[in-house]
């Protein structure tokens, strides 16, 4: 399923989504212009979870560096349909999740979930000595977060019928509860077989997202829910 848009408007003007979204993309055309020095950049800026059992039995600079890349990677992608899909997501949902946060909150929120996300793709795979990139697991929390904070809200999603496509307006809670399951099925079946995650980094969408719920959950509390929502979410 492929979401297309969102029947849910934003009070405000979304200027950390937008500057997330423009700093991605700068960074990504930035590893374009690198050419043969790309490799060496990635394995630097990149996550290497193979990196933090030696950096803790270190520690000092080496730590620091390899603390640096759990934020780091976040901003760098693999290519293109990597960073298109991922903007794509955070186009559709992060306005409004920073609408109920604050752009300031929003951005801290956006860098821990990422940070969360990194940490159990990490542990969840010690062995592996390749960089994980990519925003995907901050953009999970978001997801997360969008879906305590508006399940009702209608999503337009590209629903594949067979032999067909077809645009169905699907509640959040539905939509997104379906991409969590399958991500979720997928990292199960990932876990503990080398190779078989096929490059994704199934647990860092689950750890996103969970941390998104958790922290929408937590912060509900201190959120004013904004009257444009009111039928939708009541």
């Amino acid at each position: 399923m492929i979401p297309l848009r969102d029947q849910n408007p934003s009070r405000s003007t979304p200027v950390v989504t937008r500057g997330l979204i423009v700093l991605n993309v700068a960074m990504f055309i930035y590893e374009l212009s690198l050419g043969p020095d790309l490799r060496d950049f990635l394995f630097s800026w990149g996550l290497v979870p193979a990196r933090l059992p030696a950096a803790l039995e270190v520690g000092g600079e080496s730590l620091g560096w390899t603390g640096l890349t759990f934020v780091s990677s976040l901003f760098l992608h693999g290519g293109w349909a990597h960073l298109i899909g991922n903007m794509w997501y955070l186009w559709i949902f992060g306005d409004n999740v920073e609408d109920q946060f604050g752009a300031l909150p929003f951005l801290l929120f956006y860098v821990a979930a990422g940070v969360a996300a990194s940490a159990l793709h990490v542990f969840s795979d010690l062995g592996s000595r390749l960089p994980t990139l990519g925003a995907s697991g901050a953009i999970a929390g978001v997801l997360g977060a969008y879906a305590v904070m508006f399940p009702r809200a209608r999503v337009y999603t590209l629903v594949p019928l067979f032999p067909f496509f077809q645009i169905i307006p699907l509640p959040a809670f539905l939509m997104l509860g379906v991409w969590f399951v399958f991500q979720f099925v997928a990292g199960a079946i990932s876990a503990g077989q080398a190779g078989a995650s096929g490059g994704v980094a199934w647990w860092a969408h689950i750890g996103g997202f969970l941390f998104g719920v958790i922290v929408a959950k937590a912060t509900s509390p201190f959120r004013h829910r904004p009257e444009s929502y009111a039928e939708e979410v009541k």
